[in-house]
């Protein structure tokens, strides 16, 4: 009920603004409607001026006034009606068709903009192929309900109403047979639909995962490769595979037998009207003609009286697929948006001094990973971070940069807390190299003007010339216009590097975070990047973390964190007299070396 709830909020949130559509597609079916549920009583009629023309044609003394006038008259109604009905179906379909195109359009819009504004740390928890399962097959699903079933909810809801109406005006006891099965119908298709949504949702819920490996896999795809791991590749895929098939074969199967279910339905039900009326026929005090006239109508009401339920059970695997779409995609739209002041504060660079002030911050609760950091930065100093795995450097750089909030304490700048600055004109004046650059669709100048898209040629040069990369572009038949892509990049590791680097020196940080810059690279490339950052890091203040030791030698002070606390701190030289944890590091880098 929940998913249901869920699913109608979102709904609600995009059809809202096409209620003219809809009130157009209501009338239109609602005409349709009344032409197909009338459309019985003229048949009957027809075969009741059909059996009467017969009896006065047989009988001698009344052949002579018998006439198919009226016969042919109601026939003609009765198809009129059938033609008022396609022709009402056909205008109310290609409204919704447009109505579901702009709407899952802007469901795309809508959910591409909200990733944007997302917080980080939704990233962090959530494997890039299940966010993608999310925007893609979730939304198809969506997509291809609304285009398929939308129509048929309108219509058999329509249908149904109307066709109790005339029904109880037609015989009111013939109605209550009519529907005398009715209570059963919903029990066993209550209990089908139950556990048709808990299946399908387990459904979608493996398809993610299922994606998120596959992602993975691909990724990781030379490192497979290179270790000989296919046939444990492969295992993985089963494994995730096998559970998918299990789950949309049990969806598919709790979905398929609502149909054929409600079908048996329907043609008992079909007998039991056949059985009363013919019942009522010859035990009734109508007509021969008018008791025919009332089966052949009712029987045709007992025929449409299931097409309704029959046409939503035949959808509802598709319909509950929708609602189980709808509910992962709100869960992305109701994550909350990055916190950030109504009026931030503007920050033109670091005037005086960064401070960490006794910083606790933990990812989950109960489990703390900085224990009361302080670290004190002037600006245009240097600071390194140093520390063995899951020390927390990687986590003080989230917090600078605010893609995670601090739980205690406070991160500052000239005695500001960050918190209370505009969060993009704080993140323009950081500037982040990561260990894994990415690069985007695109040319070689497009990807180094990622930074600040107005940018000059010039400039782009003049930022590839300072990050050691401008030579090695040049070289390229096409130069700056060399194309870019995941699936056949130009660039190394260590190029790679070089141009992210380029990209930042581009926007012109303040403030500078270097994460394992130089990790991934060759000796020689190392040397060219190490130049491009002390390039870049001159005269600004910056962050670097650093497991090869020689690159920070010259850091105006160096942080050695280990298990979220800072047990040293000081400068090169001050460190190793001090002979402590950071002495033995460098030791046994420079035996390692």
């Amino acid at each position: 009920m929940s998913d249901l709830k869920n699913a109608g909020k979102y709904y609600w949130h995009y059809l809202k603004k096409y209620w003219f559509g809809f009130l157009m597609t209501s009338i239109l079916i609602g005409i349709s409607t009344a032409c197909i549920v009338i459309a019985p009583t003229y048949l009957g009629k027809a075969v009741s001026e059909l059996t009467t023309y017969l009896q006065q044609w047989t009988d001698a003394a009344t052949r002579g006034s018998a006439s198919l006038g009226s016969f042919h008259k109601t026939l003609w109604i009765y198809l009129s009606l059938y033609i008022g009905d396609a022709s009402t179906l056909l205008i109310a379909s290609w409204i919704l068709a447009r109505i579901t195109a702009f709407s899952t359009g802007t469901m795309r819009v809508g959910m591409f903009r909200k990733m944007q504004r997302m917080q980080v740390k939704y990233f962090d928890s959530h494997s890039d192929g299940d966010i993608l399962a999310r925007y893609t097959s979730d939304l198809d699903n969506i997509f291809n309900a609304m285009n398929q079933a939308l129509i048929e909810i309108f219509l058999s809801v329509a249908q149904f109403i109307g066709l109790l109406i005339v029904m109880f005006n037609q015989n009111v006891t013939m109605a209550w047979v009519t529907m005398a099965s009715t209570p059963v119908a919903l029990i066993v298709a209550g209990f089908v639909m139950k556990k048709a949504g808990v299946a399908v949702n387990h459904q979608q819920d493996d398809i993610g995962n299922l994606n998120g490996y596959i992602n993975e896999q691909v990724t990781a795809q030379k490192v497979i490769i290179t270790n000989g791991l296919q046939k444990d590749s492969i295992k993985g895929f089963l494994k995730h595979n096998q559970t998918v098939r299990k789950s949309a074969m049990s969806g598919q199967i709790w979905s398929g037998v609502l149909n054929p279910l409600m079908q048996g339905m329907s043609l008992l039900n079909t007998a039991i009207v056949i059985f009363f009326g013919s019942w009522f026929a010859l035990n009734g005090t109508m007509s021969t003609g008018a008791a025919l006239a009332l089966v052949v109508v009712f029987v045709n009401y007992a025929q449409q009286y299931y097409q309704p339920i029959m046409s939503l059970t035949s959808l509802y695997g598709m319909i509950q697929l929708a609602i189980t779409g709808a509910r992962r995609v709100d869960e992305v739209r109701s994550q909350p948006d990055e916190i950030a002041p109504k009026d931030g504060k503007s920050l033109d660079g670091i005037k005086k001094e960064l401070q960490i002030d006794d910083v606790h911050f933990s990812y989950l609760p109960g489990k703390e990973i900085l224990h009361g950091v302080s670290i004190s930065v002037h600006k245009g100093e240097m600071v390194a971070l140093v520390g063995p795995t899951g020390s927390g450097k990687t986590t003080v750089m989230n917090l600078l940069n605010r893609f995670y909030d601090v739980d205690s304490g406070a991160i500052t700048i000239d005695g500001v807390d960050i918190r209370q600055f505009d969060l993009q004109k704080l993140r323009k004046n950081v500037g982040i190299v990561l260990q894994d650059p990415q690069l985007f669709s695109g040319t070689i100048a497009d990807n180094i003007r990622y930074g600040d898209p107005s940018a000059s040629m010039d400039r782009v040069i003049d930022a590839a010339k300072q990050a050691n990369i401008n030579e090695f572009i040049m070289s390229l038949p096409d130069g700056y216009e060399t194309k870019v892509s995941d699936e056949q990049s130009v660039f190394s590791a260590g190029q790679k590097q070089l141009m992210s680097i380029a990209r930042t020196i581009l926007t012109n940080p303040q403030l500078l975070i270097l994460d394992e810059a130089t990790s991934n690279v060759d000796t020689v490339t190392e040397a060219n990047i190490q130049a491009a950052m002390d390039r870049v890091i001159q005269g600004r203040t910056s962050f670097v973390i650093a497991h090869r030791l020689k690159t920070i030698l010259n850091a105006d002070k160096i942080v050695v964190l280990k298990d979220g606390n800072i047990i040293e701190q000081g400068n090169h030289q001050t460190l190793l007299a001090e002979d402590g944890f950071y002495a033995g590091l460098y030791k046994d880098q420079m035996v390692t070396n």
